[in-house]
């Protein structure tokens, strides 16, 4: 199969979640659509075999094979040729960090059978001799409902055999090898499982006599926290650490993924969780040079491979240099683009607010803090104790700390990781990069901080360790270091760079971000806690950056790990322009669902928490699909089944009056009575009642703040389709987002309305002063199409340079305005921000106005100078009709963003 030309990156990609009820078939109904919407490549999720049923395809038990669920290789080779008709493409995306731990993984099926004489026993990171006698030469399969005693007794525990005769351990959690020499086999499969009978004294003291002879050891699951000797997934503990650094591992894992980019059947891909391999950049490197390679085969240079890295950057973070990558996977520029929506001055008031509610005047840095030290304790104190080994030997040998015990280097390291600013560090071959050092630096000095602010009384061994942490977990081994010595240094990064970030993901992203609850639009994956707002000049600066560092990163918007879909975020953001209206409507909305069906929780019953109240209710009033009314029963019923999802996992991610390991169900049910008790209002025809006065509520205050919502989604869009990159489009949003977090933002996209409304679309649909394209999502879709065509007919909005537009006048900080300039023409993009709620002509019951106008005499004199060397005479609206003035070097926003919140003018 022959790859078309193309000059480099994707124009456009879609993102698509494949699973065995949206297979690769399902997605090859679905190219023409996306290629009459303007997108040049599917962006697959993984495509590699996985277990059984997964809806994701990041637990892969085969590198090797695409998954017989989505259709195995014909089906993908049929999307790649019916995707090269169109002229489009495919990027992949791969998992070279961690595989399933499931019976379907060969590899981790032979570790388990062969143990440390595996011959894959190198290629999991495995501690083959950890100091606790019972898992040294053992790897821990914490798998178990219940502690290992009662699983026993319960049965949980037993053999059986299969088809061939072949007799194995099964649980609840999976199917376990018996290793060969282990098992005295009696003359029929039956007779052996009779005397390992867990139902019988005797047969459950063989049983246990056996499973002490196997190299694993089954274990309930929640001693995985304080026991595991092999590298997970974060906390995952069915998803295990590969060694892809090893040269034979990291052929085996990418030998697919090279033979279909060679076959000319993939493009690029897209790594996922680049942040847990040990070495980064060597690993980019390495597979761009070998995706050079398998192009060139056959005789005929192939296109240069497309790759784009999974990264979390911190704020004023950079993607290191040197990673021969085309950039991240959008995940800075959808903060950055977030973050633009919000006024800053609000959000410091709902600040406020919000700490009445919760009663929590801590920083966002100290409750972060507190988040990173609960996961230390509770959740990643296994990987703690490993790097704290390691340190211990290094201490030994090293006169100012040899009599410094392991529980005095623990009292220094904690607080060092819980102060580590980012998600790891990236120094190679034993050096430091500079910002590794700066890091490193800020985690020492904020560390001791920490240390001194807990004392109670002098801890002379962990000042001393804490002296020591900065050259030991940052620089390279010196020349007084000794052979060992530089070993064990190597080890304790490397330890180091394996823990932090999921401590970092674990702490912001599952924790801190369903902890508080200031403005949820705020909260969502890749955000910094601590930026609250972006004005246009910081915005254009990051985007410059963008455009000069990485032309061609993804931008996203929406993912398939976001926690609230793009257009609720947007319309959350609109409460940053009317905080004290907004505090007013929540306080008294909190302070009546609190004692709502008190009767019938009784005096002992618990009572939900004000905070957690607060952020159920801007999860409703955020995600109320549009045309939603408080009448219709199943539809009120449908959306409150929904946000319980939501409710429950937000509520267990706080870990504060819930949590996974022990679910407060009474707490939750409290919480979730809440939303049945407006589910059964919408039931009730009769009003009067508390839950009728709160869904009412709701209703209106969603409604009041839908119109604006949706400019800030357009605004958001038109951003995200100019701005240097590639946009991407995750599915369904091309039309209104308003989904929550997983699994609510994979429900199944309704294609043929998609596609019934891009053929009815008309170039004047942007301009259309029908109400009904703006409540079912249409205006969006054209809006989306339209800049799609324009990408494809401007070569700078693909390769063009980028040039903040000079704004001025009283509104000039609610106006992003830039240029892309190429040798062959300019477009001119502006778009509003944080002054949706000035929108006009609002409907009493919410219903959006036409054109989405923004009152055009509040923009005042705010006016936008045009580039050197352009006058409006060389100027033509590309999103409709607007009237341009006959020559002039200067534009009035008012008429500009007349009846949309964006304009993007091309010259002629």
């Amino acid at each position: 199969m022959s790859r078309p030309h193309r000059d480099g990156a994707p124009r456009a990609t879609v993102r698509l979640q494949l699973h065995k009820d949206f297979t690769l078939d399902h997605a090859r109904a679905q190219v023409d659509y996306y290629a009459d919407l303007g997108i040049s490549h599917f962006y697959l999720s993984p495509v590699t075999r996985a277990r059984p049923g997964s809806t994701h395809g990041y637990d892969v038990v085969d590198h090797g094979e695409v998954n017989p669920e989505l259709g195995g290789e014909p089906a993908l080779r049929a999307l790649a040729d019916a995707l090269r008709a169109r002229g489009m493409g495919i990027l992949l995306d791969i998992v070279p960090n961690h595989m399933a731990t499931h019976w379907d993984n060969a590899w981790w099926r032979d570790v388990l059978t062969h143990g440390r004489h595996s011959a894959y026993a190198d290629w999991f990171d495995i501690d083959w001799h950890d100091p606790d006698p019972w898992l040294s030469g053992r790897l821990l399969a914490p798998t178990l409902g219940r502690p290992y005693l009662a699983a026993l007794q319960n049965g949980d525990i037993r053999l059986t055999w299969d088809e061939a005769g072949q007799i194995y351990v099964i649980e609840a959690g999976g199917r376990y090898p018996v290793a060969p020499g282990t098992l005295e086999r009696q003359a029929v499969p039956a007779q052996t499982l009779a005397a390992h009978d867990p139902q019988t004294e005797a047969g459950r003291a063989a049983l246990h006599a056996l499973l002490s002879r196997q190299h694993y050891r089954l274990a309930w699951w929640p001693t995985a926290a304080d026991q595991i000797n092999w590298r997970r997934f974060f906390e995952i503990s069915d998803l295990a650490g590969v060694r892809v650094d090893r040269p034979e591992v990291h052929a085996a894992v990418h030998a697919l993924v090279l033979r279909l980019y060679a076959e000319g059947v993939i493009d690029g891909v897209r790594i996922d969780h680049i942040d847990g391999l040990a070495q980064p950049a060597m690993y980019c490197r390495r597979l761009r040079a070998d995706l050079r390679h398998a192009g060139q085969q056959g005789g005929r240079a192939q296109p240069e491979p497309y790759i784009v890295v999974e990264k979390i950057l911190a704020e004023d973070e950079a993607l290191p240099s040197g990673w021969q990558t085309d950039g991240t996977t959008g995940y800075d520029f959808m903060e950055d683009v977030n973050a633009a929506l919000h006024d800053a001055a609000g959000v410091a008031v709902l600040e406020q607010g919000w700490q009445a509610f919760s009663g929590d005047s801590r920083t966002p840095s100290e409750q972060l803090e507190a988040a990173r030290r609960l996961m230390l304790a509770r959740h990643f104190s296994a990987e703690n104790a490993a790097l704290v080994r390691v340190l211990a030997r290094l201490a030994r040998l090293d006169p100012s700390t040899c009599d410094c015990p392991p529980q005095s280097i623990s009292r220094a390291l904690v607080p060092w990781l819980v102060a580590f600013p980012v998600y790891r560090t990236y120094g190679e071959g034993g050096s430091a990069t500079r910002a590794d050092l700066a890091y490193c630096q800020a985690a020492s000095l904020r560390g001791q901080r920490i240390m001194e602010d807990a004392r109670q009384e002098p801890d002379e061994a962990a000042d001393r360790i804490a002296d020591r942490l900065l050259g030991w977990l940052a620089l390279p081994p010196g020349a007084d270091d000794t052979p060992e010595s530089a070993r064990l240094r190597r080890r304790a990064q490397n330890r180091l760079r394996h823990l932090t970030p999921p401590l970092a993901a674990k702490a912001l992203e599952d924790t801190y971000f369903y902890r508080r609850g200031t403005l949820l639009s705020r909260n969502e994956v890749g955000a910094s806690p601590y930026v609250h707002a972006l004005a246009p000049q910081p915005l254009h600066e990051r985007l410059m950056r963008r455009a000069q560092a990485h032309p061609q990163a993804l931008l996203a918007t929406a993912t398939h790990d976001h926690k609230r879909g793009e257009d609720v975020r947007a319309r959350l953001a609109v409460l940053s322009e009317m905080p004290q209206p907004w505090l007013a409507f929540a306080g008294s909305w909190v302070a009546r669902a609190a004692v709502l069906d008190a009767d019938a929780r009784g005096p002992a019953g618990p009572v939900p928490q004000p905070g957690d109240l607060y952020m159920l209710l801007q999860t409703l009033v955020g995600a109320w699909p549009p045309a939603l009314a408080p009448t219709d029963a199943d539809g009120v019923h449908a959306f409150c089944e929904r946000v319980g999802q939501w409710q429950t996992k937000a509520l267990r991610e706080a870990k504060l009056d819930s949590n996974w390991y022990v679910p407060d169900e009474a707490y939750e049910a409290a919480c979730g009575a809440v939303l049945q008790a407006l589910s059964r209002a919408a039931r009730s025809p009769a009003g009067g009642t508390a839950s009728h006065g709160l869904l009412r509520d709701v209703a209106q205050w969603a409604g009041r703040l839908t119109g604006p919502g949706m400019l800030n989604s357009l605004a958001q869009a038109t951003l995200r389709l100019t701005a240097p990159g590639v946009p991407d489009l995750y599915q369904g949003t091309d039309r209104w987002d308003f989904s929550l977090v997983d699994p609510d933002n994979r429900r199944p996209v309704d294609y043929a309305v998609r596609r019934a409304a891009l053929q009815a679309t008309d170039p004047g649909m942007l301009a259309s002063a029908d109400p009904a394209i703006w409540q079912d999502g249409r205006i969006k879709q054209a809006l989306v199409h339209r800049l799609l065509a324009l990408r494809a007919e401007r070569n700078e909005l693909r390769r063009g340079t980028y040039h903040p537009l000079a704004v001025e006048g009283a509104r000039a900080e609610h106006v992003i305005a830039y240029a892309r300039r190429g040798s062959r023409g300019a477009t001119l993009v502006m778009a509003a921000r944080a002054c949706a709620a000035r929108m006009t002509g609002t409907a009493p019951d919410g219903a959006p106005p036409a054109h989405g106008r923004i009152d055009a005499t509040w923009w005042r004199d705010t006016r936008i100078q045009l580039p050197a060397n352009l006058t409006t005479a060389g100027l033509r609206d590309a999103l409709g009709n607007l009237a341009l003035p006959a020559s002039t070097r200067t534009l009035a926003v008012g008429d500009l963003l007349r009846t949309l919140p964006v304009a993007v003018l091309v010259s002629r």
